[in-house]
Parts: C-alpha cells; sequence; structure tokens
C-alpha cells in the first residue's frame, strides 16, 4: 500500500539477489528461494502526526527467483509475497492491519556500459488496510513501475556483487484505486 514498503521489498530482493552465484545465459536459476521475514519497529509521529507513537509489527512471506535472460545473460529478479502488518497506537492500543500480496519483477535491466545497471521493476497486488471491525478502510489495487541504480561490481552478469546506488524513481504512478493510507488509519489509531 505505501510505496516505501515497496521499495524496502524491492531493496530486500536485492540484498537476497545478491546472495547468487555468479553464471551465464542458461536455463538454470542463480537463486530460487523461499523466504520469511517477522520484524517489529516504531515510528515516532506516524503519518506526520505530532506525538503519535506506533509499533509496526510485519509478517512477510514469498518465494524469489533470480534468473539470467537474454544474449548478454543480465539477471531478472522476480518475487512473489504475502504481507500482514498490524499497525498499533502505543497510547492507546489501538490497531489497524494491513494485508498484501506483492508481484515484485524486473521487467527492464539496462548495462550502462559505465558499470552500473538500471532496473526497470513492476510491483503489482492487493493491498487493503482494516480496522479492528474487520471492514476495509483503504484499499490500493494497482501497479507501480519504479527504476533503481545498481553497482554492478565489474560484473554485469554476475549479481553477488551488486551494490544499490540510487532509487531514480518512480517511472509510472499507480494504475489502480490508490486509498489514502494515513487518512484512512489515524482517526481509527488516534480513536
Amino acid at each position: 500500500m505505501r510505496l516505501a514498503r515497496t521499495l524496502g521489498l524491492a531493496a530486500g530482493l536485492a540484498m537476497v539477489g545478491s546472495m547468487a552465484l555468479a553464471g551465464g545465459a542458461s536455463a538454470k536459476p542463480l537463486e530460487h528461494t523461499d523466504f520469511h521475514d517477522e520484524s517489529t519497529e516504531t515510528i515516532n509521529d506516524f503519518c506526520d502526526v505530532s506525538g503519535l507513537t506506533v509499533q509496526i509489527d510485519s509478517v512477510e512471506d514469498g518465494r524469489f527467483l533470480f534468473n539470467p535472460h537474454g544474449p548478454d545473460g543480465l539477471a531478472y529478479g522476480h518475487a512473489n509475497a504475502s504481507s500482514t502488518n498490524v499497525y498499533t497506537n502505543v497510547a492507546n492500543d489501538n490497531t489497524v492491519t494491513e494485508v498484501g500480496k506483492v508481484v515484485d519483477k524486473d521487467l527492464r535491466v539496462t548495462d550502462n556500459g559505465n558499470g552500473t545497471l538500471t532496473i526497470l521493476v513492476l510491483t503489482t497486488g492487493p493491498a487493503a488496510v482494516y480496522g479492528p471491525d474487520g471492514k476495509a478502510l483503504a484499499r490500493n489495487p494497482g501497479q507501480v513501475r519504479f527504476e533503481l541504480l545498481i553497482d554492478n561490481g565489474g560484473t554485469p552478469t554476475d549479481p553477488s556483487d551488486d551494490e544499490f546506488l540510487e532509487d531514480l524513481g518512480v517511472v509510472k504512478g499507480s494504475t489502480g484505486r490508490s486509498d489514502d493510507f494515513c487518512a484512512a488509519v489515524v482517526p481509527v489509531l488516534v480513536g
């Protein structure tokens, strides 16, 4: 639902992909793995509301595939993930729950010829936020496309030495309904 979460997933997938073994353009995947992640973080002034402190408990499960494509053998990532994020106001224990399913896929990997790669990423899938009564507060079923700049470590076909350099920004904004996350959840969290 939130672009920051999406970019976080992309960065996490890039880290998983960096563990892949080097290889040429073959049918064998460089990396093919299941993943599970649980985390908790606390955010002060949540949604820019002064004094609103929110704890976010997150669980994410999915599969990741890193495969060489095309005549240059550049590696493309593809992930399917399901996530649940529970947002709790630490002052009053009011909660909302965000549930999403994401497909995160590299659409184009370009060797820039200067030691960097530009990756066009598609992130799509439904996300919804539910109040404590189980009713939907906000939805985002669309897709977003954005670009990342990666240092290829001198080996464009070997992602194991790649390093994230820069988020080049959104290329195509959300194509579907994009409810305002903060406008939907803050009234429930504040109570």
